[in-house]
């Protein structure tokens, strides 16, 4: 394992084919529900809007133990063990995109930013928003999220 990850997207890198497999499959799935049933690719697209991603999810963790542990600290000093730890695996994760509880909250489906963009792209792809630059040939991600979807 490098050091320092150059991969665009290190989260997918570091997740199990297991689970890259599910979440993708979840993704499909919602692609194809809109695509028989135009009418909610609106309804999913303010869902997706309010998604929280992985980075998120694993920020609003680590501030929530660090801060509750150094509140604690006041109390018993071990406590500052916790921030510690956890800012270690922040670091981690910012340097290689992992860190350990990046498996469990994959494991819980939660998707990355570009995952999430991918199936947005699809839906206003199905919507229309794209014709334009489809019809012009160009190569947008729009267009392949929807090409991917399609297979």
């Amino acid at each position: 394992m490098e050091l320092i990850s150059s991969d665009t997207d290190r989260v997918r890198a570091h997740t199990s084919d297991e689970v890259l497999r599910a979440i993708d499959a979840e993704t499909k799935k919602h692609v194809e529900a809109c695509a028989k049933a135009p009418e909610q690719i609106d309804r999913r697209l303010r869902e997706l809007e309010r998604e929280w991603d992985v980075e998120r999810w694993l920020e609003a963790n680590a501030s929530t133990l660090a801060f509750t542990s150094a509140a604690l600290a006041w109390r018993d000093r071990r406590w500052l063990i916790v921030p510690t730890v956890v800012t270690a695996f922040l670091f981690q994760h910012a340097v290689q995109g992992w860190c350990p509880p990046l498996g469990v909250l994959r494991r819980l489906h939660i998707r990355t930013r570009s995952e999430i963009d991918a199936e947005k792209y699809a839906l206003k792809a199905l919507r229309g928003d794209f014709t334009e630059i489809e019809d012009a040939g160009a190569g947008t991600a729009a267009v392949e999220s929807l090409a991917a979807f399609r297979r």
